[in-house]
């Protein structure tokens, strides 16, 4: 990527959407008795964008959007200059039945696996992430078991919209499971209408302004559940992605955070630290277009602030209607810069994009 100041970085984009071209074939992946099963459709969202889902030109001959491989690589890497992509497989939410959930997190991993990451001109730049289901803790392990060792799969996939905080022990064993085999967890809404609860706190907003501004909330509840249950000080390897943003978000959060745990530590001996301790190589944001002050002249010192400059990425959020080019604010530093671009992802994910290329 060419920056404003004549440099070059690599560009990781950390957060590409995939689907199946259709529910027949989605159905194609899996099997009986759960083929012929119901389930929501991608397009079930109560909460859809007024002006469409998708970016324009990511449909090109009425194919399904995210759906080719062919199609989505020549938009990234020949049009937009990526140099790796992170994909993430839009599931459907948590489903009534835990062995529905669980096959249908089941074929995503199939479909992402056999025709991303291996079959098509571009699978050495492609990553995966595989989709697991925190409601049923025997298949969500038999899914990393099965993975775990290919070298393009990157990360684990749960949804936001879950029915406990992910700190709650019955969650732990999968948390165990993604730490032994150093693999991040990556949070994010899912696409479907599964069974969940209000999209916030307070209940159910009646516009999609108002869901889209306050949905990414629910990352920081996950976050300090987290932290307050000590998963993190349990597990000290472990790597949460909240990969639909709330970056911004964060600093007034831990702040607070911090000022309330300060004279409570004795209530929580399982988690010994100040709350924002437990941040630093535990906790990674993918940010997207709508997140941050934007570029204004403070916007590198608050990324500076609480350490969100080695946690955020960059990501696309390819092919929906957000789909942001890579802009990085002028006070960024060319750390910062670099961080934001591609040195985060590199390392978290364990990529090789030109070791030592940073700022040219």
């Amino acid at each position: 990527m060419q920056h404003p100041d004549g440099t070059s970085t690599p560009v990781i984009d950390a957060s590409v959407h995939i689907f199946s071209k259709s529910n027949k074939d989605f159905r194609s992946f899996l099997r009986e008795p759960f083929k012929s099963r119901g389930f929501p459709d991608y397009e079930m969202d109560w909460y859809g964008a007024p002006g469409g889902e998708y970016a324009p030109g990511t449909d090109a001959d009425r194919r399904y959007p995210g759906s080719d491989p062919e199609l989505v690589g020549a938009h990234l890497f020949d049009e937009r200059g990526v140099n790796v992509a992170i994909l993430h497989p839009m599931a459907r939410g948590i489903m009534p039945d835990r062995h529905l959930g669980t096959a249908i997190a089941a074929a995503h991993n199939e479909l992402l696996v056999t025709r991303w990451l291996e079959d098509n001109a571009h699978a050495d730049k492609f990553r995966g992430t595989i989709r697991v289901n925190p409601d049923d803790v025997t298949g969500a392990l038999r899914e990393i078991a099965k993975y775990a060792d290919h070298p393009r799969v990157v990360q684990i996939g749960v949804p936001l919209q879950s029915r406990e905080l992910y700190g709650k022990p019955q969650y732990w064993p999968i948390w165990e499971a993604a730490a032994a085999a150093n693999l991040p967890v990556a949070v994010h809404i899912e696409v479907g209408a599964g069974v969940q609860f209000a999209p916030t706190p307070s209940g159910v907003p009646r516009t999609y302004e108002n869901y889209v501004s306050f949905m990414a909330l629910n990352y920081l509840y996950h976050l300090m559940n987290l932290i307050v249950e000590g998963v993190f000080e349990k597990n000290p390897t472990l790597k949460f992605v909240w990969a639909d943003g709330a970056a911004d978000l964060l600093t007034p959060f831990i702040w607070r955070m911090d000022c309330f745990g300060r004279p409570h530590l004795e209530q929580t001996p399982w988690a010994p630290k100040m709350p924002s301790d437990y941040l630093p190589g535990h906790t990674y944001f993918v940010q997207g277009a709508m997140d941050g002050p934007g570029d204004v002249e403070y916007a590198g010192e608050w990324f500076g602030f609480t350490g969100k400059e080695d946690m955020v990425m960059f990501g696309s959020s390819y092919p929906h209607w957000q789909l942001n080019d890579l802009t990085v604010p002028s006070s960024y530093s060319a750390e910062q810069r670099d961080k934001l671009c591609w040195r985060n992802a590199a390392e978290l994910y364990g990529i090789d994009v030109g070791a030592g290329v940073g700022a040219q």
